[in-house]
């Protein structure tokens, strides 16, 4: 990815802090959500790119908060996002639970986690379906974790317990997998990791592999870098988080809000998944809707004092930060 034109230097910042929010369930194998909170010029910005990301691999997330803290977002053409529910690989009861409470029109169940068998993820989506009535949509996220055939067999029975799957995000690791499972099934295929953690993030659009491009702010780089993406790749989009905090989601409710079309749920209702924030006014769905910001919210004082780690997690992001920083 190429940087950000909004970079500033590390000396430009007014202030740096360090977080980590702990996960009211295990999602994506975290149990504690960690990052930095930056100030710059004109606002807020977030970087928590995830611990599986090389230095060179999280520039780009680095990017993305520092044109938060820089500069202005486009203007957005729409002033809410509709979002989905996220549904952790939990059990039927609580998948139900999660469902009804949201108030979304729109789920993602995430499937295929390590440890479990197809049979929880087939009762997981039977309880979402059954949550959202069939007016609802479901999708399914399994993170890469199948292989072609695996996939095929998977969502075949997955698009029977749901009644009709909305999509699959990433069912397979590779664009030509993608492209095959998606010659095979009926459902669409949108793609997560092949465009947020590909040096090529069109490839998906050009081997014809995806239905659905998911794009997440941060590994693009920021939220004109997501709006080139998108433009360029022609596939409707789904906005989706990593995982932030209020002020990092901020970002990704900014790219919703300024896509020129928006035809499914955005999975930005994630700040529900974390055991704190490090706002006071958390950025939470009512009604199965976000409004768009014009830029990141402020962070509150108490509940990022109440978030700071140990010295030594500090030291390894702020050490991270540095070196992420000088590559950028």
């Amino acid at each position: 990815m190429s940087p950000s034109t909004d970079r500033i230097a590390l000396t430009e910042l007014d202030a740096v802090r360090v977080y980590a929010l702990p996960m009211r369930t295990r999602f994506r194998g975290l149990t504690v959500r960690e990052g930095i909170l930056l100030s710059g010029p004109a606002g807020w910005g977030e970087f928590c790119a995830f611990e599986d990301y090389s230095d060179t691999e999280s520039v780009p997330w680095l990017d993305a908060a520092l044109e938060a803290c820089a500069g202005a977002w486009p203007e957005p053409v729409r002033e809410e996002i509709p979002v989905n529910c996220t549904v952790p690989a939990v059990t039927p009861n609580r998948a139900y639970e999660i469902a009804a409470a949201s108030g979304c029109s729109t789920a993602k169940v995430k499937v295929a986690e390590a440890g479990q068998t197809p049979g929880d993820d087939t009762d997981r989506v039977t309880a979402v379906r059954e949550a959202l009535g069939a007016s609802g949509a479901v999708r399914v996220d399994a993170n890469a974790a199948w292989d072609v055939d695996e996939a095929v067999t998977r969502i075949k029975e997955l698009d029977r317990a749901a009644h009709g799957l909305e999509y699959v995000e990433q069912p397979c690791a590779t664009v030509e997998e993608l492209a095959a499972v998606r010659r095979r099934v009926d459902v669409r295929i949108a793609a997560d990791e092949s465009i947020r953690r590909a040096e090529d993030p069109l490839r998906v659009a050009v081997a014809e592999a995806a239905d659905v491009a998911v794009l997440k702010v941060a590994p693009l780089g920021g939220v004109r870098r997501a709006l080139q993406v998108a433009e360029a790749c022609g596939l409707p989009c789904v906005v989706s988080s990593a995982l932030e905090s209020s002020v990092g989601l901020s970002a990704q409710l900014a790219l919703a809000g300024s896509l020129p079309e928006l035809p499914f749920a955005c999975g930005l209702g994630t700040v529900s998944l974390l055991g704190g924030d490090t706002v006071a006014d958390s950025l939470l769905p009512s009604g199965g809707h976000l409004p768009v910001p014009r830029r990141a919210p402020e962070p509150d004082p108490v509940r990022v004092a109440a978030a700071t780690p140990s010295a030594s997690t500090q030291r390894r992001w702020l050490d991270r930060l540095r070196r992420v920083h000088a590559l950028g």
